[in-house]
């Protein structure tokens, strides 16, 4: 059984952050259809490496998902859209602020056609203030919400993240938690509403352990200022051939098995101390430390002790790791012709459900045809739409 397999999403969205958002909500059973535009490029389905005609990434991001493409700048397209909205219990748009509204698709005229509707709006700076029109993207989203600016060495650039904080842990994630506490809501009371979430002000909340200090004290974060971002000896350290350790040995008993394995227990009244000389007295001594054994002989050592010293893996190392495989974090995903294609599970495990991948992100609007017979067009109206170039259906690659 999966959790979420009566709703039913519209999603408008490309690049990261919505279709993130609506993967996880297709893994957990909800039924997906992407709209999608016949021509206007595609950055996620040409993002390389690719496998077979899309990339990758595409597939990854869109398994599950049925894609219907309509020109939404045609008024008959639009009015399909109102026909489909009857039939769907969510819609989520990452269009910039008032292109629905331009479209003919916000969401006071979608709720004409199902007032139950909900409707999440995903941008980047949300659908108010001086900032609600201007681009952006993660690390924009990251700057403006003060996050990058502790997040760097003193005196250095801001570090680039490896992963999309703003649009994953700012975007995706805030979005599902507010569908699904409007689901709960209209459960309840019978009500949609629309949802303004922006990735600024999620990552601006994400600011949760050094921005109280600011707010209630005065203390600014600053790079290398706080205990977690190089501040302290929690922290990342190069060994003798060039791979890298985690330390996050910060509670006592952790610091005394790191200063044991580190033969640094001598060591341990600066690890303890409050003093800012000492704490980066005991920093340059870990430091000083990891550089004199490799990276097998620092597994070694602290592979069966509770220190929180772990090493830095690379990706591949990760799909590896006998913790990723005993929690079935790779998951064989079905393909068109009859292969699959491995790639990363849902993280979500419970007693009470379970993820089931139907087939990995498709062609664009691959379902089109289908979706429409659904809705009941037969076919003299189908032909027309496309005789209109109303519709997108999928190319054939000669």
């Amino acid at each position: 059984m999966t959790l979420l397999n009566s709703m039913k999403v519209l999603d408008f969205s490309k690049l990261l952050p919505g279709p993130y958002a609506t993967m996880m909500l297709a893994d957990l059973g909800a039924e997906i259809l992407r709209v999608e535009s016949p021509d206007l490029p595609d950055f996620i389905r040409e993002l390389e490496p690719l496998d077979g005609e899309d990339s990758a990434t595409h597939q990854h991001l869109n398994r599950s998902k049925k894609s219907i493409s309509l020109n939404l700048k045609k008024r008959e397209s639009v009015e399909l859209v109102k026909q489909l909205v009857q039939d769907y219990d969510v819609v989520l748009e990452q269009f910039r602020p008032g292109v629905m509204a331009r479209l003919g698709l916000d969401y006071e005229t979608l709720k004409e056609a199902n007032p139950k509707l909900i409707y999440c709006s995903l941008t980047g700076y949300g659908q108010t203030g001086p900032y609600r029109d201007r681009p952006g993207h993660d690390n924009n989203y990251l700057s403006v919400a003060g996050i990058a600016g502790y997040s760097a060495r003193k005196n250095e650039r801001p570090a680039p993240m490896g992963i999309q904080i703003a649009d994953i842990a700012g975007g995706s994630l805030h979005s599902v938690i507010a569908i699904l506490t409007a689901v709960i809501h209209r459960e309840s009371t019978g009500e949609g509403q629309y949802i303004d979430l922006s990735m600024t002000d999620s990552s601006f909340s994400l600011n949760a352990l050094f921005g109280p200090g600011y707010l209630a004290c005065g203390i600014e974060p600053r790079s290398e200022g706080t205990e977690l971002n190089g501040g302290t000896f929690y922290d990342y350290y190069e060994t003798k051939d060039g791979r890298y350790f985690s330390v996050g040995s910060l509670e006592p008993p952790f610091r005394k098995k790191l200063c044991k394995g580190l033969d640094i227990s001598h060591l341990i009244g600066l690890a303890e101390s409050t003093e800012p000389e000492d704490k980066w007295l005991f920093k340059a001594a870990v430091k000083e430390a990891f550089l004199e054994k490799t990276y097998d002989e620092w597994f070694t050592i602290f592979n069966d002790v509770d220190a929180c010293v772990e090493p830095v893996l690379t990706f591949s190392e990760a799909v590896e790791h006998p913790q990723v495989k005993a929690r079935n974090m790779i998951v064989d995903v079905p393909k068109s012709d009859g292969t699959s294609q491995r790639q990363i599970a849902s993280p979500i495990k419970s007693t009470a459900y379970k993820q089931k991948y139907k087939f990995v992100g498709g062609k664009r609007g691959e379902n089109t045809l289908e979706i429409l017979r659904q809705i009941g067009l037969n076919e003299g109206q189908i032909k027309e739409l496309i005789d209109k170039d109303l519709i997108g259906l999928v190319k054939k690659h000669g």
